[in-house]
């Protein structure tokens, strides 16, 4: 099979941002002509048609929409590698995080604040369920995979957890919930919402079966981010760290209840080894290390 001409791809990705043959050949400094027969050698090599006419442009066809977005991965891909060998600074660098699905987006707003508004950073934010995030990472896709367990001991091998922070858990809800001077009848006569984040159920299971209190569960949720929409809608008691519903707390919509859980939430940074980390990463990590010391 031939190989791709990455010649032939370079030139479809300038017309297709271009949406004009004409404007990019000019550009190009090429041929209408010579332009035209590039993207008709990459489209017989692909076997699709990558663009269609409409008046006097070209509109991508599915084919051309997928060509494109691998174009600019490779060619974006170049233009880091050669900026993260020289370390010129001349060119924006790229911060690559991945975080849980599930993570609190407020944590993920704080640990990523020291960097928020440099114009010398792209911040590139994904989410995912832990293998693929783990993935990602190995390939050197991210930079940085924020999670609250560290990685499974079979695959622990080339990954470094930094715990980042720690937190308690505690009961968060509106005041009209607050009426017990008792964490087993507050439990025992209140509904709670309650994450399925493995160290909080863990927690949460071990205290009430401590208590001898059956919960009334008014929701199991795997997003932190529904646990707080459901705590602001009054839906019940939120069992969480205090940074997932900061915001809510800060305004006086909920408010903490006075008994300690003792159920503590790990945040790790996950890296793996690399012979040219991103140096951003590493102050990003610190910047938590002093924070929480």
């Amino acid at each position: 099979m031939a190989e791709l001409n990455y010649h032939h791809l370079r030139y479809f990705r300038a017309v297709a941002h271009d949406g004009n043959l004409t404007r990019t050949a000019e550009r190009l400094n090429l041929s209408q002509s010579a332009l035209s027969t590039q993207i008709k050698q990459l489209e017989q090599r692909l076997g699709h048609k990558l663009f269609e006419r409409q008046g006097r442009g070209l509109t991508l066809t599915e084919a051309g929409r997928i060509a494109l977005d691998h174009a600019d991965r490779i060619f974006g891909a170049g233009d880091e590698l050669i900026a993260t060998l020289k370390r010129t600074g001349a060119e924006r660098q790229p911060v690559r995080v991945g975080a849980l699905s599930t993570l609190s987006r407020n944590f993920q707003l704080e640990f990523l604040r020291p960097i928020i508004g440099r114009d010398d950073l792209d911040i590139i934010l994904r989410s995912g369920g832990e293998t693929f995030l783990l993935d990602a990472l190995q390939s050197l896709s991210l930079d940085v995979v924020l999670t609250t367990e560290p990685p499974p001991r079979d695959s622990f091998s080339g990954f470094t957890a930094h715990r980042i922070s720690e937190q308690k858990v505690g009961v968060y809800g509106t005041a009209r919930r607050m009426t017990h001077q008792r964490l087993p009848d507050l439990l025992a006569s209140e509904p709670v919402i309650l994450p399925t984040e493995s160290s909080i159920r863990t927690g949460f299971d071990s205290l009430v079966a401590r208590l001898d209190v059956r919960p009334q569960i008014a929701a199991e949720v795997d997003d932190m981010a529904m646990v707080r929409l459901l705590a602001r809608e009054d839906a019940g008691l939120a069992i969480a760290p205090a940074v997932v519903l900061a915001d809510e707390i800060s305004s006086g919509l909920l408010q903490p209840a006075p008994f300690d859980l003792d159920i503590v939430e790990s945040f790790y940074a996950v890296t793996v080894k690399r012979n040219f980390p991103n140096p951003i990463i590493r102050e990003l990590i610190g910047a938590r290390g002093a924070a929480s010391g």
